[in-house]
């Protein structure tokens, strides 16, 4: 079986991120950088599909030259070999941009299953794998917290809201956008990070220029504020009040 994940080299969350003078980026020159934490289950859900089906599991990232940080981690963790588009105007680049880019680098690999991460903890846009999925044309679904193959049957589960999930089955190829806490994330051993100095890394340069289509025209920092609302009335008519504020206007219920 050959599974493709892609990955993502994103600024570490305990970065304190600084704007550009013009507010619309943030200023890279001091970031720490790491892997996207849903892509770390993405790869770890590929490493165990191999391990149970056979096959190989190839690392797709797309990215400026420093995307070698996560690609090596990512093979030192076990997968097979890896594929980078590089191109620093993909550092920056939105979901439809770097969709195109990896699309067309693998799509003559024939990849059986193409997994990704929900959402990148950057830009959060949780499109990527969609519309890679358009551009490969696969199959594909989202938020999976289960993967089960039989056959050239996929069999997903997903996660919906309030606590509800849904099984769908799709032919193979296929692609899946994984959501985190599907599986418990292994780390590089010793024999796995000197092993992935020698495994292949093949650097690709996108076959047609890298062309957002989200213009950005503005950043800025949240403010913090705070505010205190008095709910009178009886305790049975403030409940309800309370009920419905939290539910409307705090989205918490």
């Amino acid at each position: 079986m050959k599974i493709a994940v892609c990955i993502k080299q994103v600024p570490t969350r305990e970065w304190q991120p600084r704007l550009t003078d013009d507010k619309r980026w943030v200023r890279d020159a001091d970031i720490s950088y790491e892997m996207n934490e849903p892509d770390a289950y993405a790869l770890e859900e590929a490493l165990r599909l191999k391990e149970k089906h056979g096959g190989e599991v190839v690392v797709v990232s797309a990215g400026p030259a420093r995307a070698q940080q996560v690609i090596r981690e990512a093979l030192a963790r076990g997968a097979d070999r890896a594929i980078h588009v590089q191109d620093d105007a993909l550092g920056t680049a939105d979901a439809w941009a770097g969709a195109v880019a990896v699309a067309d680098a693998v799509k003559a690999e024939a990849f059986e299953i193409v997994l990704t991460g929900l959402q990148s903890d950057d830009q959060g846009h949780g499109q990527f794998g969609p519309v890679l999925a358009e551009r490969l044309g696969m199959p594909h679904s989202t938020i999976i917290m289960e993967v089960q193959i039989d056959g050239g049957v996929l069999r997903a589960k997903r996660e919906l809201e309030g606590g509800w999930f849904q099984y769908v089955s799709m032919p193979l190829p296929a692609l899946l956008t994984i959501q985190s806490g599907i599986n418990q994330l292994r780390y590089a051993t010793l024999k796995g990070i000197m092993a992935a100095k020698k495994k292949e890394v093949r650097v690709v340069t996108p076959s047609t220029p890298t062309a957002s289509r989200i213009k950005v025209l503005g950043l800025s920092a949240p403010q913090k504020s705070k505010q205190t609302v008095m709910i009178s009335g009886s305790p049975q008519d403030a409940a309800r009040e309370l009920v419905r504020r939290l539910r409307e206007e705090a989205r918490v219920l």
